[in-house]
């Protein structure tokens, strides 16, 4: 289930709340439903929604939460939703971003610009405000982006060599599940935001990337190709087309190769 998806799901499990009497009709409904990673706990998504249409009602978030609850647990794609603090809705999905992912790989390969060192490192000043740097060096937050976009490139050379394909289920590890979550909210950023939110989802490949051997995305040696291999290789696919989609709106190339 991608981010937008539960949005009209959760605004769903309102509709028909107010449809069956359980909650009132606001005066104001609610156009959209915004969705947020929840400060505490491990759930994937967090609600508002409660506290909006307690507003003016007559009741509490907190009931007005405990019936949304009730209605969106029933949905399918959808594990689990706990009410937290003054009503809150902390939602995790069943299949913890495999949905996003596959829904990412079905995306046509973006298409990239030309190489241009002096263009980029103008660019990402622009953008940014730092102080244009060709430096191709860990300490730039442009050769991180652009290292990360080309290791994903390598990784799916190395798995065809090795006939691996990409198969996307949830990984339940906190470092892919973090990467996760910064792919879905990309596409709402633009500008100096998705340049600030690429460099956090390009430090959180690298952070997948260079786990502990067991946890490689790509076979190690003579280890046999497993489940877990071919999730991580979607995962760090889609994390590739982001990347790339991402360089190119803001008018910077993503090389292949570095």
């Amino acid at each position: 289930m991608t981010p937008a998806q539960l949005s009209r799901t959760v605004r769903h499990a309102w509709s028909r709340a107010v449809a069956e009497g359980a909650l009132p009709d606001p005066a104001e409904p609610p156009d959209r439903v915004t969705l947020r990673r929840p400060p505490h706990g491990d759930a994937d998504y967090a609600s508002n929604l409660a506290l909006r249409l307690a507003a003016g009602s007559g009741r509490s978030a907190a009931e007005v939460a405990a019936v949304l609850r009730e209605r969106l647990a029933a949905e399918p794609g959808i594990a689990r939703v706990e009410v937290r603090g003054p009503g809150f809705l902390n939602i995790t999905l069943a299949d913890r971003g495999a949905g996003l992912v596959a829904a990412l790989l079905a995306r046509p390969r973006p298409a990239t610009l030309p190489e241009d060192p002096a263009r980029d490192a103008a660019r990402w000043a622009a953008l940014t405000g730092e102080p244009p740097t060709f430096a191709r060096r860990p300490c730039s937050p442009l050769f991180r982006v652009q290292y990360a976009r080309a290791r994903t490139v390598a990784l799916c050379e190395g798995a065809r060599a090795l006939g691996l394909t990409a198969r996307p289920e949830a990984l339940p590890g906190a470092a892919e599940q973090a990467l996760t979550a910064l792919l879905a909210d990309a596409a709402r950023l633009a500008g100096p935001a998705l340049a600030r939110h690429l460099v956090r989802t390009a430090d959180a490949f690298l952070d997948v990337l260079y786990a502990p051997a067991e946890r490689s995305v790509l076979p190690v040696g003579d280890e046999k190709p497993e489940a877990a291999h071919r999730a991580r290789l979607a995962l760090a696919e889609a994390t590739g087309t982001v990347l790339a989609g991402g360089l190119t709106q803001l008018g910077i190339s993503a090389p292949d190769h570095l």
